[in-house]
């Protein structure tokens, strides 16, 4: 099997190589792409080293099977023809084509058989917000349709970036130094505070983050939802969390609905309060599952749940998810 990887020296390309030594997929041959500056440059994955070749408009991806492609939406525009022109399956971690009608958007606990009508041989990886929250949407689902869907989602600088995790670390430094903070990634310091701002503001006043959780999640679930959403980023620097308000056609009970959980998979329940346990970045980071506690009756809904999740989302809001549609695909 031949895989290539775009973008292999940001936070997701360098993610992918960690995914896949750590997975099944028998990897024959990889190759490694990145822009001019990180040409030439050296990784190693499972015991061979690998020189990086600059992205071109040629026939590199001749013979590849799957190519995990992370470099950005403009990036995935322009060399997807051909990346795909001599059968690769683009498996694309940009927005570039998640709402396209022709390309299928795929969490593999949720829709996996979507991946294999892919016209264009691009298959999109969902925002890393709506892929942790689908995950555990689908169990609920099964049990009764969703209706509605309120969220807040509190997001780690990691999504926004390497560079963005370095400038939150710096930040603090920064600040306990009495310097003035470095701002660039965000509008705002992260450090010692809350941005409820992720990507742009649209005519309705939601930010295009919390647009795509609407249209996403519809998409992927193949549901009339409604869904909205509140997106913040918060000063942690890895690991995304989210408070998921739903209204389901029937009323589930929280044990029920920890039931169902439980034996979803990606799913890990984490719901003790009592013995404060439930899920926090702290101890998730690093990890593939969807966690998922604080399961109670929504008192302001007869109908309502509301749950906490936090999840990895350079992990399974990013490459994880792409590495699992190509187990679908070819094991």
């Amino acid at each position: 099997m031949k895989v290539a990887i775009v973008g292999i020296s940001g936070a997701v390309g360098q993610e992918f190589l960690r995914t896949l030594s750590e997975r099944q997929l028998p990897i024959d041959e990889l190759i490694l792409f990145g822009s001019h500056r990180s040409a030439g440059s050296t990784y190693h994955f499972r015991g061979a080293s690998y020189t990086v070749r600059e992205l071109k408009h040629n026939d590199d991806f001749r013979g590849v099977d799957v190519a995990f492609v992370s470099a950005g939406a403009s990036t995935s525009k322009e060399f997807a023809e051909t990346i795909t022109r001599h059968g690769a399956v683009m498996i694309d971690n940009s927005s570039a084509f998640r709402m396209d009608d022709d390309v299928p958007l795929v969490v593999p606990e949720v829709n996996p058989q979507d991946a294999l009508i892919r016209p264009r041989g691009i298959i999109a990886n969902p925002n890393c917000s709506t892929i942790q929250m689908v995950v555990a949407l689908k169990p609920i689902e099964q049990l009764s349709h969703i209706r509605r869907i309120h969220v807040s989602t509190y997001q780690a600088a990691s999504g926004a970036g390497a560079t963005a995790m370095d400038e939150l670390a710096k930040q603090y430094e920064q600040i306990l130094n009495d310097e003035d903070p470095t701002v660039e990634k965000f509008a705002y310091q992260l450090a010692y505070n809350l941005i409820p701002h992720i990507d742009v503001f649209l005519d309705n006043d939601y930010t295009k983050e919390e647009m795509k959780m609407h249209h996403e999640t519809r998409k992927i679930m193949h549901s009339d939802v409604s869904v909205s959403a509140t997106c913040v980023r918060v000063p942690v620097l890895r690991s995304h969390s989210e408070a998921t308000w739903i209204e389901t056609e029937r009323p589930i009970s929280p044990d029920e609905a920890r039931r169902a959980f439980a034996a979803a998979p990606g799913i890990v329940l984490v719901d003790s309060p009592a013995e404060k346990q439930y899920p926090m970045p702290l101890f998730v980071s690093g990890k593939d599952p969807v966690f998922v506690g604080r399961i109670r009756k929504d008192i302001a809904n007869p109908n309502g749940l509301v749950f906490w999740t936090v999840s990895d989302q350079i992990r399974k809001g990013a490459a994880l998810n792409a590495v699992q549609i190509a187990e679908y695909l070819f094991l």
